[in-house]
């Protein structure tokens, strides 16, 4: 199977090329896709000199849309049979491609999880966003009768085609709950696997707030009546 690895990055100069040169050290990549979403702290102009040398290839947003618009727009130009979603801010550990990639190559899944609650190293939370995450998470498995345990994780990983074919619409962080949502409806195979996780705060540069959980919560409600 071919893997594209899509990077939605924004304003993230300190760890762009860090985390291209983890994804690169892991030797499973046959794509790097990176989506800069209108950075202005330098990020563009990093990734305008690494554009083109294989197997990174850059797509540069005129003005930011989001993350999920740039998850959105990666998924459209991958080419890959595999889609790996990386966040660019080190919080995801590349190293973990293979026990994330196993249960596609072995047919039991169309979807992967990497989940930060199955016993995998992690460095200590947030409290509240720990707590949010697992309200999101119990409402996931309400409306839609499964047993997730990290719907909001950033590590997910599908086959690109039938992926590609359902209409996605967020642009900020309800990409997740959207994804989550849609893929289980549809009912394709998801499977978790437990991963490291080493958060990083907000004067780092973290950009997920807590009105972006009440806007995941509406999400899920949403998509349980609509598609």
């Amino acid at each position: 199977m071919k893997l594209s690895v899509v990077i939605p990055a924004y304003n993230e100069v300190r760890t762009i090329e860090e985390i291209v040169r983890r994804v690169s050290q892991v030797g499973r990549a046959d794509e790097i896709l990176i989506v800069d979403d209108g950075s202005t702290d330098g990020t563009r102009e990093l990734l305008q000199r690494m554009d083109g040398n294989l197997p990174v290839r850059v797509i540069l947003h005129d003005r930011n849309q989001g993350k999920g618009a740039a998850v959105r727009t990666g998924i459209q130009a991958a080419r890959g049979d595999v889609v790996i979603i990386q966040d660019a801010d080190l919080e995801y550990d590349p190293r973990e491609y293979p026990a994330l990639l196993k249960p596609l190559e072995e047919g039991i899944a169309d979807v992967v999880y990497g989940s930060r609650f199955l016993g995998g190293a992690r460095r200590p939370v947030f409290f509240w966003n720990m707590v949010a995450n697992k309200i999101l998470t119990l409402m996931t498995n309400l409306l839609y009768n499964n047993i997730l345990s990290d719907m909001e994780t950033g590590y997910k990983v599908f086959r690109r085609e039938p992926v590609a074919q359902i209409p996605l619409r967020a642009r900020r962080f309800d990409f997740e709950p959207e994804f989550t949502a849609k893929v289980l409806k549809r009912r394709f195979r998801i499977y978790e696997v437990p991963i490291s996780f080493n958060p990083r705060d907000y004067s780092q540069g973290k950009k997920i707030k807590m009105k972006d959980a009440f806007i995941a919560a509406w999400t899920l409600l949403r998509y349980r009546f609509v598609d």
